[in-house]
């Protein structure tokens, strides 16, 4: 890992005391993300339903990056649960709790804890965009051919 990103983070009363966001190995494109629910809390989301939960931290991100709250494939593969809005974006001059919408596509119930890992975050550089207004666009072999066009 060459370029690093220094992310500024605060931790929210009800997330202190929560591991600090990390790479787990040297080749993780992101950090996973914690639930900061109370010591005792549990929250459980039913088949078919979703939740909004915590992390309690809110991060400051630098100009020209976005953070990307992604699913984690193991609670996707064991249990069905994913981030409902996959990916979300964290715009750089967001400076609110981080939470993330997971929702169960699982048989059963899935229960959460306080330090459960839920998700995970990648920190990306992003483009300023100008739209420049045409009275046609180039072709190309695809065209306006939509879902499915290109084949398998």
């Amino acid at each position: 890992m060459t370029d690093r990103v220094k992310v500024d983070f605060i931790w929210l009363d009800h997330g202190r005391g929560l591991e600090a966001p990390r790479q787990q190995s040297t080749g993780a494109a992101g950090v996973d993300l914690l639930a900061a629910l109370g010591a005792s809390e549990t929250m459980t989301i039913e088949p078919g339903k979703r939740a909004l939960v915590p992390t309690g931290m809110a991060i400051a991100l630098p100009a020209g990056y976005e953070a990307q709250v992604r699913p984690r494939s193991g609670l996707a593969a064991k249990h069905g649960v994913t981030v409902l809005n996959t990916p979300g974006t964290i715009d750089a001059d967001y400076r609110g709790e981080i939470k993330v919408i997971l929702i169960n596509h699982g048989d059963a119930a899935f229960t959460i804890q306080r330090g459960d890992r839920i998700a995970q975050m990648v920190v990306a550089p992003v483009s300023g965009i100008d739209f420049e207004l045409r009275e046609s666009l180039d072709a190309t072999e695809r065209g306006a051919g939509g879902f499915g066009s290109t084949g398998r």
